[in-house]
């Protein structure tokens, strides 16, 4: 379980997403190591709609990506305030089912 832990902070190092790519791909080429590209949890919690994820609110989201939480690093080097806001919204509409 660490191993994959320190590959994803590796690849994440490595470089991010380009600063105009979208939401979902900023999760598919961030978050998805983690939480699975189609947000059922792997290493990193469950986000889709039915998980307890979906509750929380956009800020939290926010500071979660940016400062990081429990083993989840911070992404406050690797991605722009933009493009968290643009990973949370695209949290937000798979959440919705939209």
């Amino acid at each position: 379980m660490w191993i994959m832990f320190g590959v994803a902070l590796v690849a994440v190092a490595c470089g991010g997403p380009a600063e105009d790519a979208s939401g979902e791909e900023i999760y598919l080429q961030v978050c998805a190591r983690c939480h699975a590209p189609d947000m059922s949890g792997g290493l990193g919690p469950a986000l889709g709609p039915e998980s307890e994820a979906a509750e929380r609110s956009d800020d939290f989201r926010i500071d979660a990506i940016t400062h990081g939480r429990g083993r989840m690093p911070s992404f406050a080097q690797t991605l722009s305030e933009a493009q968290i806001r643009r990973a949370v919204d695209y949290l937000r509409l798979v959440q919705a089912g939209t």
